[in-house]
């Protein structure tokens, strides 16, 4: 008999709990709705607070500072203060920030390159009669 898929042999090793409640933490910061947009926006450089959110449409002042501080506090982001008046804030990436680049960087890439193909197949699923065997919310 060959093994299954559910047969140790072809399972991958089960990481420890705490391991996978840390990756999910940052999956989830990595994964927020505008970490890729901050990331990808600051490849280029540092901005000053207004440059992002002029830069990242449809952003808010509210989430763009609760989204550059949970960075911040990851060690992803770097905020630096200039004593000037009025006082200039400069935003970049961390050396491991800059790690992020790579693998950001081609995820968004990948969604502008199959956006219409995604909406195309969308359109084709939403114009299926409903399926009684499949549980739509």
């Amino acid at each position: 008999m060959l093994p299954g898929p559910t047969e140790p042999s072809d399972a991958l090793p089960a990481p420890d709990a705490g391991g996978c409640l840390a990756t999910r933490k940052i999956l989830d910061r990595i994964g927020d709705k505008w970490t890729l947009y901050i990331v990808a926006t600051l490849a280029s450089g540092p901005h000053r607070f207004n440059e992002l959110k002029r830069g990242i449409n449809g952003i808010s002042q509210r989430m763009l500072t609760l989204t550059l501080r949970g960075l911040e506090r990851d060690g992803l982001v770097t905020r630096t203060v200039y004593p000037s008046i009025p006082p200039r804030v400069d935003y970049a990436l961390t050396d491991l920030g800059k790690t992020l680049l790579k693998p950001v960087m081609a995820l968004v890439n990948w969604a502008n390159d199959n956006q219409f193909a995604i909406a195309q197949a969308q359109t084709c699923f939403d114009e299926q009669p409903e399926d009684a065997s499949y549980e739509r919310r």
